[in-house]
């Protein structure tokens, strides 16, 4: 790639006869890991750019709305979140939210690939300034034997994944969903990254069926991302507790905690609207 090029993020698998391009000003980094191809570059109109197997992962431009709705809608619906588990979110823009809820004592964190990790330091310090939490304490590893060591031992767990191809596809099958269940303490929450309707209802619909079949509560939030497919991206939400209103949060924040947090997407009239889906995507999605 020239420094004149643009990046196109092509995809036939995930999002065929589309793109989202971007200009792109100077590639800071590339290189292939154990698990992954990572490209690092700095955009005209976004800002620096995390790109993971051809995919964008995040833009500095736009990376605020996806960290704070993934990490502060499960949040948010428990009681009292004192211990996180976050799967994945090498780049630490979960955890830098995560670590901002006055409840949360204690954010342990599993990603697979160290480089993710340790290229994010280096590029994208904004986001990477999360792993500095005195509450967090990162683990470079599989978060699926992470999760069969530490039985009941969260209330919520966010899985922050890439698409459901490659290493991450596991993570939207039903095995995965049992497996987040045994982690969690009694009416513990679980959250994760959902795709976009908008795409493959019908893929969108069969992992929700899936949660269903594990979790009495399940439901599924939408965020606005202008740089993922479509600008809309949507979270698998589910509680152990058969009385969670998602809609309505157990910890609502005034504008002045909003302020002090740093916070410039999530609110609590957003986390109700988050629920509110388009007529026909609420029939595609729901039983």
């Amino acid at each position: 790639m020239n420094p004149s090029e643009w990046f196109s993020e092509i995809s036939n698998e995930l999002w065929p006869g589309q793109c989202f391009s971007l200009k792109v000003k100077k590639v800071l980094h590339e290189e292939r890991s154990k698990y992954q191809d990572i490209k690092i570059v700095q955009s005209e109109s976004h800002g620096v750019v995390l790109i993971l197997d051809g995919i964008i992962q995040c833009t500095e431009r736009d990376e605020f709305a996806y960290q704070e709705m993934i990490s502060l809608l499960p949040l948010c619906c428990h009681p009292n979140p004192q211990r996180v588990l976050i799967v994945g979110g090498g780049d630490g823009g979960v955890a830098r939210e995560v670590a901002k809820h006055p409840s949360v004592l204690e954010v342990h964190q599993v990603e697979i690939d160290e480089r993710v990790v340790e290229l994010s330091k280096q590029y994208l310090p904004f986001m990477a300034c999360g792993f500095d939490s005195p509450k967090l304490k990162l683990t470079i590893g599989d978060g699926f034997e992470y999760m069969k060591q530490h039985e009941g031992a969260f209330d919520v767990i966010i899985t922050d994944s890439s698409d459901p191809i490659g290493p991450a596809e596991s993570l939207f099958r039903e095995s995965y969903f049992e497996l987040v269940k045994r982690a969690l303490k009694p009416n513990g929450i679980i959250c994760s990254q959902g795709g976009s309707f908008w795409l493959d209802a019908g893929h969108v619909r069969e992992t929700l069926d899936y949660c269903r079949k594990h979790f009495p509560r399940v439901t599924y939030g939408l965020a606005a991302v202008p740089s993922y497919p479509t600008g809309q991206i949507g979270f698998f939400i589910a509680s152990l507790n058969p009385e969670t209103d998602f809609r309505e949060p157990a910890r609502k924040f005034e504008d002045k905690e909003i302020d002090q947090m740093g916070l410039r997407y999530y609110t609590t009239d957003i986390h109700r609207a988050a629920f509110t889906l388009p007529r026909f995507a609420e029939k595609a999605l729901n039983p």
